[in-house]
């Protein structure tokens, strides 16, 4: 039973976000640690291998495990994609925020889109996909892959607002080409608030990390 959840992030703004997926009710104790340095290095290049990732993503799992909490939840798709589980000796239960999404997405084999805002995000989330569905014997129908250019450094800057209104257009215009009933994921934490205004405006649904992950952990609150 998770009464104490560690929740590691590679942006604050996720902070707000996992926050609305747990019930107020006091009964999780949430404990919030954020790291962006490790993707701002990997963007960068500058010697700083997959090996060098890999090891630093352990080491931070460690450090968190070591302040005795009961899970460590992962909102990074890249911090998941680079962790090694046999590096561990924390015996820690790791919950990665994606896999309940690749659930949902794998529930359908009708044509569908993944959104993207971050590029260097869209490798290492859509190989775990591929991984996640072959584990279970699943045949993944057509999935395009798409990324709203030009608008992650704007979240990285702070400027939700104008990082809302390139979404919402995309969004927008990506239903307006291919219908309501068209099947769209927003594949980031940080697509989550412009996700919920289309949804609204234009009775379509989109699939989410955030609402997966809170549909998911609905049968496993502690009592």
């Amino acid at each position: 039973m998770i009464k104490k959840l560690a929740c590691l992030h590679a942006h604050y703004s996720n902070i707000a976000y996992i926050e609305q997926a747990f019930p107020a009710s006091g009964r999780v104790q949430l404990i919030h640690y954020v790291d962006p340095g490790l993707m701002s290095r990997l963007s960068l290049g500058s010697g700083f291998d997959d090996m060098q990732a890999r090891e630093k993503v352990a080491e931070q799992i460690e450090w968190i495990a070591g302040t005795k909490v009961d899970a460590i939840l992962i909102t990074c798709t890249n911090y998941i994609a680079l962790l090694d589980e046999e590096r561990l000796k924390s015996k820690a239960p790791i919950i990665k925020i994606d896999e309940p999404f690749f659930a949902a997405i794998c529930s359908s084999d009708e044509p569908q889109t993944v959104l993207f805002t971050n590029p260097a995000t869209v490798e290492g989330t859509m190989n775990r996909l591929h991984d996640f569905a072959a584990s279970r014997g699943i045949t993944l129908g057509q999935i395009d892959v798409q990324v709203v250019p030009n608008t992650f450094e704007l979240i990285m800057q702070g400027k939700k607002e104008a990082y809302m209104d390139e979404l919402t257009s995309s969004m927008r215009a990506f239903f307006e080409v291919l219908g309501n009933g068209a099947k769209l994921s927003v594949a980031q934490l940080s697509m989550v608030d412009a996700a919920h205004q289309v949804e609204r405006e234009l009775g379509v649904q989109i699939v989410n990390p955030l609402q997966t992950l809170a549909a998911a952990w609905s049968g496993n609150e502690p009592k």
